[in-house]
């Protein structure tokens, strides 16, 4: 589950290499947006046409690699997950020869709103180098030709993935096409405090019943925050009667026969929301902070690995648990993506390759680290590295991904996310 953030005083070291090129870069960006202005209002547009990689030996990627700077810009407000960039991931990139930098956003979209400037200016020397992408950023600059293709399968550690696995081939119902490598995989999840719910619902219908039944007591983000359109997406399975009653591509037919329902059922359960539905949390850590406080009792995330630290440091209660449900809830995976305008593409591929091997996999993975599940096919691992899985410690909060991702459903595709959060806003938001 980010304003550009300009690259930070780190760049106006005298000391590094790349201080001269990023200094450009800055003073290039005026112009780049501006040219994306007149991109949206149709006087001039990114070519939609993605570059691909060459097809060449790894050994050459290494070496072009070599004293490279990479910056990746990644949601800033997840602290293990800038930790483990940070002392984990950054280390090992140095020991390739490449420098990793992190520069951190308030949301994804803003990277790219970035890199379509730089791509519609005709940018070769962009501020970007990788992103930690979500689906509905992915689909958009994909169809603006923002992001490098045909480099993620060839990946060296690439071959420990399951080819035919769904949350890798689309993302957000939008092939990949070796436009992106991924990360991890994650699952919307819902945790309860137990003290307070000692017999918790186990459907989504449940859930929203036991809201009703409790007022004050649940609450959910207000979209278009991630969690917040995620929990709107889960809902509509729910009143659909099913993921398989939804079509994956959005429909304005389907959105015209089935969103009237949702919108009814979000709209009754208002008046029951904490503070009677006249306000929402603006994202998933101003719910967080409610269920921390005591004032609600459910909270949810689509990073249940940050779980198990937020109850171990006693900013959640000891008693909370992951409630599953039986119909299942949403998972997608995470991934990288480089984009087209990036001058250290090789460098970038170095370290979405790393992030792709066993021991950042499974370092990753490590609830101590920063818990998230890996997209590694376990059938493809040697003995020493499916080893290096084997001793993860065991979550006391969070059960494993074979359990917590039962009965999942798919993402639908980007396209149903504008829809339904600007539905949300006016018939639901709109509408108290």
């Amino acid at each position: 589950m980010p304003l550009p953030h300009a690259p930070t005083a780190r760049d106006t070291r005298p000391d590094h290499p790349s201080r001269a090129r990023r200094g450009r870069r800055r003073a290039r960006w005026a112009l780049a947006l501006g040219a994306a202005v007149l991109g949206i209002t149709g006087c001039a547009a990114p070519d939609p046409v993605a570059p691909r990689s060459e097809d060449r030996p790894w050994t050459e990627v290494l070496q072009e690699a070599q004293g490279q700077t990479v910056d990746l810009w990644m949601f800033g407000g997840d602290e293990r997950g800038n930790a483990y960039v940070d002392d984990v991931l950054a280390p090992a990139a140095a020991d390739l020869g490449v420098t990793l930098r992190r520069v951190p956003v308030a949301d994804t979209s803003e990277a790219l709103q970035r890199m379509l400037a730089e791509r519609a200016a005709g940018s070769t020397d962009g501020a970007v180098d990788l992103v930690w992408v979500n689906g509905d950023n992915f689909a958009t600059g994909k169809q603006a030709g923002a992001w490098l293709c045909g480099w993620a399968d060839d990946l060296p550690n690439a071959r420990f993935l399951d080819p035919q696995d769904p949350l890798l081939t689309a993302d957000f119902g939008e092939p990949v096409d070796g436009c992106e490598s991924p990360w991890h995989k994650a699952q919307f999840t819902f945790a309860y405090d137990s003290a307070a719910i000692p017999e918790p619902p186990r459907t989504l219908e449940g859930l929203l019943d036991w809201a009703q039944d409790h007022p004050g007591r649940f609450t959910y983000p207000a979209p278009p925050d991630f969690t917040g359109s995620v929990f709107v997406r889960q809902a509509l399975y729910a009143v659909a009667g099913g993921a398989t009653r939804v079509p994956p591509r959005f429909e304005q037919a389907a959105a015209d026969r089935l969103t009237p329902a949702l919108w009814e059922r979000l709209r009754s359960l208002a008046p029951s929301l904490w503070r009677e539905g006249r306000t929402y949390p603006r994202d998933v850590a101003a719910l967080e902070r409610l269920y921390a406080r005591g004032e609600v009792d459910v909270t949810m995330t689509y990073g249940p690995a940050t779980l198990t630290a937020l109850v171990a440091d006693g900013t959640f209660p000891a008693t909370t648990r992951v409630l599953t449900l039986e119909d299942g809830t949403v998972g997608n995976a995470s991934f990288l993506g480089i984009p087209a305008t990036s001058p250290d593409q090789a460098g970038a591929m170095v370290v979405a390759d790393l992030a792709l091997s066993p021991a950042q996999q499974a370092a990753k993975a490590d609830p101590a680290v920063w818990g998230q599940f890996t997209v590694l096919d376990a059938g493809r691992l040697d003995a020493a590295d499916a080893a290096l899985f084997a001793a993860l410690p065991r979550s006391p909060v969070v059960p494993p991904y074979e359990v917590l991702s039962k009965g999942a459903v798919p993402e639908l595709a980007s396209d149903w996310v504008g829809p339904l959060d600007d539905g949300w806003r006016r018939e639901v938001l709109g509408r108290r």
